[in-house]
């Protein structure tokens, strides 16, 4: 009986695992990596093999599916919830996923196709405008300068840091790229719809992880070991459908870019930037002194 495509998928992401990134078969000798994407509806986790190039510095991975009439079920995935994480040789890391637009795009896939001429034959197969997505790690692609440095994490608290570093400078990313796609100027603006869209997901992503993390895991647990901080940590999960609120706002106000009037656009964003760096910051000054104490990762882990 013939293999099913899942089948020899899950073959190779085992013997991927197991050899250290290194795999036999019809993809010996080649650059594979394995990518998890978080399913659109189902909101779980799906492993692919797929083939990757380097160029112009980024990791790039294109939604060929072989040349077929459709975008393969991954890329759908990433475009629903941009964080994915990626393992490559024996690496693993958490990555943004972008798809690149425009001019970006054809001068992606030229060079992808220099490396593996295979796509061009897929491209030429298919209507479909093949999609070249860039696996962003922290710290790179288009945003790259805009964080802080690596936090050494040797307790709760430091993780805390570690995680709303990384929020802060989804942020300051976010405004930095429709700060430039409105200077372009109507008919002019740079192609940075599905850049900024996919770095707003992303953001949000990551901040209802973060949250979802501490609602059921954190905020129990510390009020069992600190019942003093009781009111304050229900103060803080109420504030969390608040931010989900803002969250929306966000996601609301990004998808209109295109049309908005740069003035009040602008004014918005920076409100509702602000009411989340500040929830942050709160989040900061209550919890931060008892997170001090709590090891991470936990003993034995």
């Amino acid at each position: 009986m013939p293999m099913s495509s899942l089948s020899f998928n899950q073959a190779v992401i085992e013997e991927f695992r197991a050899r250290g990134g290194r795999v036999g078969g019809p993809f010996e000798g080649g650059d594979l990596l394995l990518l998890t994407t978080v399913g659109e509806r189902s909101g779980r986790e799906h492993t692919v093999p797929l083939g990757f190039v380097r160029a112009d510095g980024l990791l790039l991975v294109v939604a060929s599916a072989a040349g077929a009439p459709e975008h393969p079920q991954w890329y759908r995935n990433l475009l629903a919830r941009p964080l994915v994480r990626v393992e490559l040789g024996t690496e693993v890391f958490d990555a943004t996923a972008v798809p690149a637009e425009g001019d970006r795009r054809e001068r992606l896939f030229e060079a992808v196709v220099r490396s593996a001429p295979g796509y061009g034959d897929y491209q030429r197969h298919t209507a479909r405008l093949l999609p070249v997505v860039v696996l962003e790690r922290p710290g790179t692609g288009a945003g790259a300068g805009t964080g802080a440095p690596a936090r050494e994490v040797a307790s709760l608290a430091d993780k805390l840091l570690e995680v709303h570093d990384w929020l802060r400078a989804q942020l300051r990313q976010l405004r930095a790229e429709t700060e430039a796609h409105l200077a372009g100027g109507v008919g002019h603006a740079p192609a940075l719809g599905l850049q900024i869209r996919q770095h707003c997901l992303a953001f949000c992503q990551g901040l209802t992880v973060h949250h979802t993390g501490e609602d059921r895991g954190v905020f129990p647990a510390l009020a069992r070991s600190h019942p003093e901080l009781r009111g304050v940590l229900e103060r803080l999960a109420e504030e969390h459908r608040t931010v989900e609120r803002l969250k929306d706002e966000l996601v609301t106000l990004v998808s209109g870019l295109d049309s908005a009037e740069p003035g009040p656009f602008r004014a918005a964003l920076a409100r509702t930037a602000d009411e989340l760096e500040a929830h942050l910051a709160h989040e900061e000054r209550e919890l931060l002194p008892a997170l001090a104490g709590i090891p991470f990762p936990p003993p034995g882990r």
